[in-house]
């Protein structure tokens, strides 16, 4: 570990890699000195974040998994737990938003995907490394949260809704583990943010209006690099 390489030697994971804020903070990641397992959906767009790490000096490696399959999660833990003995870091970015809908109007299969991505897939993923995390030196989590969680807002409700109950899951784990190991958890609410779920939200928006995922990504970096005690939430701005 060095200045300019806070978290060399570490592991991580990020989800929702392929674009946006998870893959602005697996670049981050990498440039800070840490091994990215990048995850998502998409194998090609993966591969042009890796290709950007490698080509940066860094060092990754791509697991393509669809979070809302059955298993997926545990085939995805059980690869890396095949792999390596730990895993130092966790970020949670993988979400999905549902068309912003009066609530009467949700689309049903839309709200399903949001609740098997920003739910059923978060507490898979916290139960799936919990073992992996609590084996680090000092485990991290960071969880990318919305503030349509804690606040609802009209036609938001089927994604706030999730986030809400993606908040209490980290929440509640940051407690459980709290006095039983030296993992952490962070929440951390990117505020407005250039990326194409903010473009789906505010069509009429100017992009250059708002920050770019880089801004989050950095912070997250430093949040990791820190000593934050757990169940630590802030917001980007």
């Amino acid at each position: 570990m060095t200045d300019t390489k806070p978290l060399a030697g570490r592991t991580a994971l990020v989800t929702g890699a392929s674009k946006g804020i998870g893959a602005a903070t697996a670049i981050a990641l990498a440039e800070a000195g840490a091994h990215v397992i990048l995850t998502a959906r998409k194998v090609k767009a993966l591969e042009a974040i890796e290709d950007r790490i490698h080509d940066a000096g860094g060092t990754s490696t791509i697991a393509p998994v669809d979070l809302t399959e059955t298993d997926a999660v545990s085939r995805l833990a059980s690869a890396i737990s095949g792999r390596w003995d730990t895993l130092d870091i966790l970020v949670i970015s993988a979400a999905y938003l549902p068309e912003l809908t009066p609530l009467p109007q949700i689309d049903p299969k839309q709200f399903n995907t949001a609740i098997l991505t920003n739910v059923v897939a978060t507490q898979a993923l916290l139960a799936a490394f919990d073992p992996l995390l609590r084996r680090a030196e000092a485990g991290r989590i960071v969880g990318l949260t919305s503030s349509v969680g804690a606040n609802p807002r009209s036609f938001w409700s089927a994604y706030g809704s999730t986030k809400a109950a993606f908040d209490n899951l980290l929440e509640s784990y940051a407690a459980e583990v709290e006095k039983l190991s030296p993992l952490r958890v962070a929440i951390v609410d990117p505020g407005a943010t250039r990326t194409d779920m903010r473009a789906r939200a505010y069509p009429g928006e100017k992009p250059e209006s708002v920050k770019p995922p880089e801004a989050v990504a950095e912070r997250i970096v430093a949040l990791l690099a820190e000593d934050f005690t757990t169940g630590h939430r802030e917001r980007v701005d």
